[in-house]
């Protein structure tokens, strides 16, 4: 019905391709006898004759359009998509898979999803691996639907028997995509941090070193280490430092080099946002008039596991714009020791991740690309603002439900900071497990990081219980107290941290704070003055030490405090209380002049400082300040305000 409705005129891709597809009269067994059979058939054409290569790939884009945006296909059509076929390039059994994905994204069609179930048996990684990424999405968006199926769980279980490691590859995609999810963040890290603060860094560097010197032994292991450490202790440094750990990990972190390069004619065509990289295809022109070092430079871009298909055309396209000159002389750079350092990369890629990880990761960068990138992007649903948390599925539960991916899937969660999406399995795995403190320690921080302090204290309780000499877990605990606004709860426990750790000085604040939210003022006092005895290069307990001096009657050592302040960049809180302090003293010049300055911190907001001015006026009638000149002392402000605001 929702075909029928929109088919007739809508914009959108899918139906502006779908009603192109109608007038098209070539069914799925003509092409694949043009696929199989091109060599044999000669296409004359005004600008010349089509090469094999062109027939194929033209077939291949018609057969990607007419599956993407079939109707639900019906018995014949389907034994005529052969996707087993040996003899045709495994490239055009991949962009059958990545068009019946497509297709199942727009509508439901359980003879789609089981072809892909078919892909997904076959020998060919490429294109097996690509289909359980499709198996899987698909089962993600129709996941209130694929219980009235239960020939997709039949069809499922028996994929778990014959595809190796099946739960391992299930995690391992889950992993991919929640990399994914941080490809937006690096892409800002990346302009917005690293690459000003390289441009900042640069001048400085060309000064220390004569650029013009730089020679291949300085690009090994005999680097200057003057500039070396400029680099090291510079932020930039611990920033690139970062970057090559999230590189290493597998994270898209070419996304912002490549974003500005999909304007060329090849991305206009939407198949070929999902075609593998391939030496062969007509887009890079006759490969027997290409020179040595651009057949390196492709060799070498094949094999080159960090970049996914789409950039990889996006590179090759780039240089080809370049001069002559500049080209070879960049082309040369993907020449024989590229090629093997690149080789090396692979295999080294290869034994530390494993094909399924660089294949599956390579395939759903490119599928970030198409639903980030392409010029009619906005026509489809993204993929990529859902939670696609696959291990969350009924139908797949059964698969990874193992205390090994649970746990690796949370870890992930926890270290990207998505700390609802790590609860929701901490919590699965508390079902079963009630004795490990570490998982309950979890459980807390992730509540605690989304605001429920209540449901982190009550985790932490729980671990306490299981683990009572965790100093974390302790510290964390009273933390919560403070928190609720129980100082006497937190007192407990600051005290119990206190005897495993009698010198950490931040616990012995936190004391102290507590003992003044319970108006202990004078404990507070001795806390305090511990921390500025043993640590008088900080000025951190200055603050709590004036206003408990002022709490408590001390006015003269409050004063004295209020000026070390004053010299230690105050804020309006300290203009406001060294204030109260001169006023206690019947010193009125000087409490105006400070709440003057109050209020000139404020930039001239009388009221918000007269809103944090009202809290305190309970305290400045213990400090003896008659009630009735307190509207006088505002009147006054008011009125030595008016010359300057």
């Amino acid at each position: 019905v929702k075909h029928k409705a929109l088919s007739v005129d809508s914009p959108l891709s899918y139906y502006s391709r779908r009603r192109m597809m109608q007038k098209e009269l070539t069914n799925y067994d003509q092409l694949h006898k043009v696929l199989r059979n091109a060599s044999l058939v000669k296409i004359e054409t005004p600008t010349g004759t089509i090469t094999e290569q062109q027939q194929i790939e033209s077939a291949t884009i018609l057969l990607f359009n007419k599956i993407w945006t079939s109707n639900p296909l019906n018995m014949e059509e389907i034994a005529s998509i052969l996707l087993n076929d040996q003899e045709l390039p495994f490239i055009i059994g991949s962009q059958i898979v990545s068009a019946l994905m497509l297709g199942l994204q727009a509508a439901f069609d359980k003879e789609k999803l089981l072809l892909l179930f078919d892909a997904a048996n076959l020998q060919e990684d490429e294109i097996r691996y690509r289909a359980l990424i499709g198996i899987l999405l698909t089962l993600y968006t129709y996941r209130k639907r694929t219980a009235l199926y239960p020939q997709i769980a039949d069809r499922l279980a028996a994929l778990s028997e014959g595809f190796p490691n099946f739960t391992k590859a299930i995690r391992t995609i889950t992993l991919r995509f929640i990399l994914a999810r941080e490809t937006e963040k690096i892409t800002r890290k990346l302009q917005d941090e690293i690459i000003p603060e390289m441009i900042k860094l640069g001048p400085k560097i060309s000064q220390k070193i004569n650029l013009k010197d730089i020679n291949p032994e300085l690009l090994g292991n005999e680097m200057n280490p003057e500039w070396q450490n400029m680099l090291s202790n510079s932020s930039l440094g611990k920033k690139m430092e970062e970057f090559s750990e999230l590189q290493q990990e597998g994270a898209d972190v070419m996304h912002s080099t490549f974003v500005h390069l999909k304007h060329f004619p090849f991305f206009r065509e939407l198949g070929n946002w999902f075609i593998p990289f391939t030496t062969e295809h007509s887009a890079f022109g006759n490969q027997l008039s290409k020179n040595q070092t651009e057949k390196d430079m492709l060799d070498s871009m094949t094999l080159a596991a960090f970049m996914c298909n789409s950039d990889k055309y996006s590179l090759y396209f780039s240089m080809m714009q370049l001069p002559d000159q500049a080209r070879q002389m960049m082309m040369g750079q993907f020449g024989s020791q590229a090629s093997e350092m690149i080789q090396q990369t692979k295999e080294e890629l290869i034994s530390k991740r494993g094909k399924l990880e660089i294949i599956s990761g390579q395939y759903i960068q490119d599928l970030y690309r198409f639903f980030k990138l392409y010029p009619g992007h906005l026509d489809f649903d993204d993929i990529f603002t859902s939670a696609l948390d696959f291990h969350n599925l009924p139908i797949l539960q059964p698969y990874v439900s193992d205390e090994e991916s649970l746990t690796t899937i949370a870890e992930h969660y926890l270290r990207k900071n998505y700390f609802l999406d790590a609860l929701t399995i901490y919590n699965r795995l508390s079902d079963a497990n009630q004795e490990s403190d570490i998982l309950f320690q979890k459980i807390g921080y992730c509540k605690q990081m989304n605001g429920d302090i209540q449901g982190a204290l009550e985790a932490y309780l729980h671990a306490d219980l299981i683990n009572p000499d965790s100093k974390w877990v302790i510290r964390r605990i009273a933390g919560c107290y403070r928190t609720l606004k129980q100082p006497e709860e937190a007192l407990k426990y600051y005290h119990r941290y206190e005897a495993f750790n009698p010198d950490d000085l931040s616990i012995q604040i936190c004391i102290g704070h507590c003992h003044l939210e319970l108006k202990n003022y004078n404990e507070a006092l001795k806390y305090y003055f511990k921390v500025d005895y043993l640590d008088n290069k900080s000025t951190k307990a200055w603050r709590p030490i004036a206003w408990c001096s002022f709490l408590t009657g001390k006015y003269d050592q409050a004063r004295n405090y209020y000026k070390k302040i004053m010299d230690n960049q105050p804020n309006t809180q300290d203009f406001l209380n060294a204030g109260h302090t001169e006023w206690a003293l019947q010193n009125i010049k000087g409490a105006l002049a400070f709440y003057k300055k109050a209020v000139e911190k404020e930039s001239g907001d009388f009221s918000k400082f007269q809103e944090q001015f009202n809290q305190d006026i309970p305290d400045l009638l213990v400090a003896g300040i008659e009630e009735a000149e307190v509207p006088l002392m505002m009147d006054q402000l008011r009125y030595s305000l008016s010359d300057i605001f």
